[in-house]
């Protein structure tokens, strides 16, 4: 009976000393991992960034010049909860800005873009970086996949364009594919209420030089 007890304790003992020995393993290799696993992170996001600004039209980090957005902002853009806009500058100089936004009437769901602008309210390109549409049709929005999304590099919003700002099965003057328009209009929609939204704070572009 004491050799099984005694057993019982060892066995016991050899899994406790197993767990502790694997779980500082586990934290040093976190710690060791973590900084290389953030840097690639950031790298990534501000690449995907930078798709929609001009090469070589900015020298500063993106990520640094992130600002958070009011609920109600982020709501202005169709985002719900947390959502940023990222300051683009050259040579100290707020040159452009990102958004994040979200055309929330896909055909399959909600569409999250990546929208840069600049100081003058032109769009310098516009990125879909989630999307849930039909594959091999509504995915043409997808610039990995299709040139569809480049056409609204150079547009801007006035009140002379803004019955323009709609496909053109609606009347509009943007390109879409027959048989998929819920995708491109839903797109459309929400790249037009980016450019609204920057028309309506000024102080955007004042109040973070």
């Amino acid at each position: 009976m004491k050799t099984m007890f005694a057993n019982g304790v060892r066995g016991a003992a050899t899994l406790f000393l197993f767990a502790v020995v694997f779980t500082a393993l586990m934290a040093g290799t976190y710690q060791l991992t973590r900084k290389k696993v953030m840097f690639n992170e950031e790298k990534a996001k501000v690449a995907l960034i930078a798709q929609v600004l001009p090469a070589k039209s900015f020298d500063n980090n993106l990520l640094k010049d992130a600002h958070a957005l009011s609920v109600a902002d982020g709501k202005a853009l169709g985002n719900d909860g947390e959502s940023a806009f990222y300051l683009a500058k050259k040579a100290g100089k707020t040159v452009a800005a990102v958004f994040e936004a979200t055309a929330p009437d896909g055909y399959a769901g909600k569409i999250k873009l990546l929208v840069g602008v600049d100081i003058d309210g032109q769009i310098l390109g516009v990125r879909v970086v989630v999307h849930k549409e039909t594959p091999g049709l509504g995915d043409y929005i997808d610039a990995a996949k299709s040139p569809w999304i480049e056409q609204f590099k150079g547009k801007e919003l006035n009140a002379q364009n803004a019955a323009a700002w709609k496909v053109k099965k609606d009347g509009g003057g943007f390109d879409y594919m027959v048989g998929a328009t819920i995708s491109p209009r839903a797109v459309t929609a929400a790249v037009k209420r980016v450019l609204e939204y920057v028309h309506s704070k000024p102080q955007l572009w004042g109040t973070v030089n």
